[in-house]
């Protein structure tokens, strides 16, 4: 019972992980949302889901495949957590836009979007309120 308990959040976090890239700050990170949906969505999984290789975003598949016969609260948790990780993912797409002025400003020749990131977080100097709530959003800080 245990091991399958174990085997099926550890499902639910590869296959959210496996989906996901980087919210808004009112959202949840992504190690929360995935404790979420195991949580809310056990049972379901267990009961739909059960035997399924579960990676690769195939627990929202089953889940939505399985939704006219999943609980409501599992299908407003799976909903509310897709909404956060779309909504991390934009943010993440924008932080290099957004925050141009200040790359070029206080990381000029550094190489590396990971090492420009790092600048970015690192540095005291960047005033940029875009910037930095894109960087917060981007759940990157």
């Amino acid at each position: 019972m245990m091991r399958n308990r174990v085997s099926i959040f550890a499902a639910a976090a590869f296959a959210f992980l496996a989906l996901t890239s980087l919210g808004r700050a009112d959202t949840i990170s992504y190690a929360d949302a995935v404790t979420t949906l195991a949580k809310e969505c056990e049972a379901d999984i267990k009961k739909f889901c059960n035997g399924e290789n579960l990676g690769n975003g195939r627990v929202q598949a089953c889940l939505e495949k399985n939704a006219s016969k999943v609980s409501p609260t599992c299908t407003s948790t799976l909903g509310s957590v897709m909404t956060s990780i779309a909504q991390r993912q934009q943010a993440q797409a924008s932080v290099f836009k957004v925050c141009q002025h200040d790359i070029s400003q206080y990381c000029n020749g550094v190489k590396g979007d990971g090492n420009i990131l790092s600048c970015l977080v690192e540095t005291k100097r960047v005033d940029n309120r875009a910037c930095n709530q894109a960087i917060t959003d981007a759940g990157w800080r």
